[in-house]
């Protein structure tokens, strides 16, 4: 069975919309702040590890809750170059991966952890504002479209679940134009963000709150004891307090961690600015963000100046566990994704694209968030967003310093934060098992979205993924 981004597009088109693509990600191809290496060594209240969202959300917040604390923040290269300035600007109240990832994980709770996501997201929208961030915030919510019979009936079943409000055919594509749509599913959960601009905003109020913030400085030991934690970096020891590590894709410096997560490759491209004339023939006034209902899916966005942010279908993951530039620019990736960026709207073909660039994403087997405490309670973490952190990263933050407080709250009584996830195996045997996955998820999207016995086996043991 073929998909509808099966079908033929002219190479000589992909390759012109292709010709001028600067590689690297357009969020970050601004003026931004720059900050000093530490320059020695340091001590402090709180040590917060890792320039990203979650790093800039914990140091924040912690300076909220104990004013005259000393908190520094050290990062390796610079704020937010990883994932933070890469990823497409979805700002999702979930903080499970989906209604469907959190209902099936933890059926006794998710009532709750829905009103957390959302007053998560209404918490992120109030920071925004009250600290001034020029993060291009827009509460357009999202639409999930169906380009496949079967997605549609999935569609139904989430509006009749309470999940959203269903759009037909006709529906959608008054909202959106495209000739691949057969349906969609509306919720006003979502947001989106310049994502560069939130990490820069952020910053911006951390240091203007009181937290010295350190680039090019890479932590590289971790050690506790009776007296504290001391993290080593080239400059001399920092000794702190408390720890948070937020590095998230990248290995931890706590081995006890490590095989909980695998980097996966996500790519992007976008657009050069539409012209009004070019957004009439695609409609897409509202804004909405976009993510079609696949296995393997697309996800896109209007940039403020009215770019198309295109990204998603390919997740790759390379033999070892790295984080190398190396796999970034996979010229075959991005020709396949500009091919689907014209199936979907055809009616751009004069479009060409200005940007190319990739990310990792870190996940592990539950697909969201997890925690954890070592050092004798001294030293938190979080890792495995799994492609949906810019939202979740907030609430991960105020758990790692609830965690580090030691007292208990709504948020470390939840089951999701109390319990981890299972680890991924040691090479050979992660490819073994993460390889025949994404084929199988692959074949579920072509053949009417039916799971074959290795998605099943997965499903039943609570590995399964269906994003």
């Amino acid at each position: 069975m073929h998909t509808v981004f099966d079908g033929h597009v002219n190479p000589e088109l992909i390759a012109k919309s292709l010709a001028g693509a600067q590689f690297g990600s357009m969020w970050l191809d601004v003026p931004r702040p720059d900050y000093p290496r530490l320059p020695g060594p340091l001590a402090c209240d709180l040590l917060v590890v890792g320039g990203g969202y979650a790093g800039l959300w914990t140091a924040l917040h912690a300076v909220e809750r104990n004013p005259g604390a000393r908190v520094l923040l050290i990062e390796a290269e610079r704020v937010g170059w990883a994932a933070s300035g890469r990823n497409g600007g979805f700002v999702e109240a979930s903080i499970t991966h989906g209604d469907e990832n959190g209902r099936s994980r933890w059926p006794d709770e998710y009532g709750r952890l829905e009103q957390l996501g959302l007053a998560n997201l209404d918490g992120m929208q109030a920071d925004i504002e009250k600290y001034g961030m020029d993060a291009e915030w827009e509460r357009t919510g999202m639409l999930t479209v169906a380009t496949e019979p079967h997605q549609l009936r999935w569609l139904r079943v989430a509006a009749e679940e309470g999940e959203g409000r269903l759009l037909d055919e006709a529906q959608i594509r008054a909202e959106v134009h495209s000739p691949t749509y057969l349906g969609a599913l509306f919720t006003n959960t979502c947001a989106i963000v310049n994502p560069a601009q939130l990490v820069f905003g952020l910053a911006r109020a951390c240091a203007e709150n009181g937290v010295e913030i350190y680039e090019h400085t890479a932590a590289t030991s971790i050690h506790a004891d009776r007296g504290g934690v001391r993290v080593g970096t080239e400059a001399g020891v920092i000794s702190a307090a408390r720890v948070v590590l937020a590095t998230n894709v990248f290995p931890s410096l706590l081995r006890r961690n490590r095989l909980h997560t695998v980097p996966v490759y996500d790519y992007v491209l976008a657009t050069e600015p539409l012209s009004d004339e070019q957004l009439d023939r695609i409609g897409w006034r509202s804004r909405q963000g976009i993510g079609d209902a696949a296995n393997q899916f697309h996800y896109y966005r209007l940039s403020a100046d009215n770019r198309i942010v295109w990204g998603g279908y390919d997740a790759v993951y390379h033999f070892g566990r790295r984080v190398d530039p190396m796999y970034e620019d996979r010229l075959e990736v991005f020709r396949r994704l500009a091919a689907h960026f014209f199936i979907t709207f055809p009616q751009l073909e004069d479009v060409r694209f200005s940007h190319r660039w990739a990310g990792a994403i870190d996940t592990n087997t539950r697909f969201c968030a997890h925690w954890g405490l070592a050092g004798r309670g001294r030293i938190a973490y979080v890792n495995g967003f799994t492609g949906l952190g810019v939202g979740a990263a907030r609430f991960a933050a105020d758990v790692c310093l609830d965690l580090l407080d030691g007292r208990p709250t709504e948020r470390t009584r939840l089951e999701m934060v109390r319990r981890k996830p299972l680890p991924f195996p040691p090479e050979p045997f992660a490819s073994i098992g993460i390889q025949p996955t994404r084929w199988s998820l692959d074949r579920a999207d072509h053949n009417a979205g039916e799971r074959n016995v290795f998605l099943r086996v997965l499903d039943k043991l609570g590995l399964g993924f269906d994003s």
